[in-house]
């Protein structure tokens, strides 16, 4: 319980609106903890590092009820040490979700992302979580197939797995940014442009024998056209 305290402090500090994370009283805050874990439905995962608590997912099973008979997972908070960050953590703790999801029949999961922490709100996008009014949302089957893959990417890349990952999801995404650009359009990636198709440019060699040909075709064409013939 002291290292679950620890953490909603330490994920209340980083938060630019602190105060709708959760209570700055600890003990205030451990007795909150513990009431979630005794209502019917309140979850709580724990990710352990050399003994450490190093992240924690909190959420409830919620349904069926008088506005539905279907049954889901609302993850109310996840939250990863800052110094055990991209390490897998988040994506295990996700794993074990999704297995309480299953296991309670929940077709979908709900994420309530932390206010003002962007790197979760990413994280959960890559998972494929689409925005749900305040909420984003999947179903239980899309979240464990999308991390079974990442997690087979992750083992086969090695120890710098994650890092690799990540760098060739941002790789992808700025490929497709670059295709939907337009002539003269800026594609901002990270803190570099890139200027895929600007019209100051300079031309590429083999576009230029290509542009001389088809001028040339229809120059000839057109004096073709223009003769006349008389018998």
């Amino acid at each position: 319980m002291d290292g679950l305290v620890a953490l909603c402090l330490a994920a209340r500090a980083e938060s630019s609106v602190g105060s709708q994370v959760c209570t700055s009283d600890g003990a205030t805050l451990a007795q909150q903890l513990g009431a979630l874990t005794a209502i019917p439905g309140g979850t709580v995962l724990v990710a352990r590092t050399e003994g450490a608590v190093v992240g924690l997912l909190l959420g409830r099973l919620l349904g069926p009820n008088p506005f539905t008979d279907d049954v889901s997972l609302a993850v109310e908070a996840l939250y990863v040490d800052a110094r055990h960050r991209r390490r897998g953590v988040g994506h295990a703790l996700m794993v074990g979700a999704a297995e309480v999801a299953s296991s309670a029949g929940a077709q979908h999961v709900y994420a309530a992302p932390i206010p003002g922490a962007r790197g979760m709100q990413r994280f959960f996008v890559q998972l494929g979580f689409a925005a749900a009014a305040a909420h984003r949302v999947t179903s239980t089957v899309a979240l464990q197939r999308r991390l079974a893959v990442d997690g087979a990417m992750v083992r086969r890349a090695g120890s710098r797995g994650l890092e690799d990952l990540i760098a060739r999801r941002r790789q992808s995404r700025a490929g497709r940014a670059a295709d939907k650009a337009g002539v003269g359009d800026v594609v901002r990636v990270g803190d570099k442009e890139n200027v895929p198709f600007a019209e100051d440019a300079p031309a590429q060699p083999s576009r230029l024998s290509i542009s001389k040909q088809v001028k040339r075709a229809v120059q000839t064409r057109r004096d073709a056209e223009s003769s006349t013939t008389t018998s």
